[in-house]
C-alpha cells in the first residue's frame, strides 16, 4: 500500500477520499485475515504529502513500513524491493496515491522483473479522471491487471463455507453500504420468523 498519505488525499479528484480510505482499510483487513504480507511506504511523510493513514497499520498490525529516501517510485528504493523479495511472493497487489505515479511505476518495474501484478484501482486515487484513465491504459498494455477492492477480497474468499465467513460479510458491508442494509434486513426478517 503505497503513499496513502493525508496531504496527497487532498489532491485526489477521481474518487471520494472517504471511498478511497474505506477501500484501503478493507485491503488491510483482508490481508490480515488471509495472512498476506502488507508492505507500506510513504513519500516524504514529514513534508506536504503528510503522514500515512494510520488505519492501515491498525488493521494490518504486522504490516512492514519501509521508509524512502526521496525516491518517487517505491521500486527504486532497494530496501523496499528487498522487503518484497523477502516475502517470497511472486504476485503483488498494489494500491496507492497517486495512481499515475506512485501506483504506476512500481507495477511496471515489478512486471518487468517477472512479477504478476494487480493494481487496485478503487483503493488508489489521482488528481484527475484523465490521469487515472491514461494510467490504467498504460498499466494494462504492460500486462498489469487492474482490479477493484471487491474483486480482491471476493477472489481471496472463494466460498462462504469457511470459518471466517462473518469477517468477509463485514467486508462486503463496509465496501457496499447498501449490501450492509440488505444483510441487516435479512437478519431482522430471520429474527421475526423465530
Amino acid at each position: 500500500l503505497l503513499d496513502h498519505q493525508a496531504g496527497l488525499f487532498q489532491t485526489v479528484k477521481d474518487i471520494s477520499v472517504a471511498e478511497l480510505r474505506t477501500n484501503t482499510i478493507i485491503l488491510a483487513k483482508v490481508a490480515n485475515l488471509m495472512k498476506i504480507p502488507v508492505i507500506t511506504t510513504a513519500s516524504v511523510p514529514t513534508g506536504p504529502n503528510g503522514p500515512l493513514m494510520p488505519e492501515i497499520h491498525q488493521n494490518a498490525p504486522d504490516a512492514i513500513y519501509v521508509p524512502r529516501t526521496g525516491e518517487i517510485s517505491a521500486w527504486d528504493n532497494k530496501k523496499f524491493v528487498e522487503t518484497v523479495r523477502k516475502t517470497g511472493r511472486k504476485t503483488l497487489i498494489i494500491a496507492g496515491v497517486w495512481t499515475s505515479v506512485c501506483v504506476a511505476f512500481p507495477p511496471l518495474q515489478a512486471k518487468a522483473e517477472g512479477y504478476k501484478v494487480y493494481t487496485v484501482m478503487d483503493a488508489s486515487g489521482d488528481p484527475s479522471e484523465m490521469a487515472s484513465r491514461t494510467t490504467l491504459a498504460r498499466l494494462a498494455q504492460a500486462g498489469v491487471v487492474p482490479v477493484s477492492t471487491n474483486m480482491v477480497f471476493c477472489e481471496l474468499q472463494r466460498t462462504w463455507n469457511r470459518p471466517d465467513a462473518a469477517a468477509f460479510g463485514a467486508l462486503y458491508g463496509a465496501y457496499a453500504p447498501n449490501y450492509q442494509a440488505v444483510m441487516e434486513s435479512y437478519q431482522k426478517a430471520q429474527e421475526a420468523l423465530k
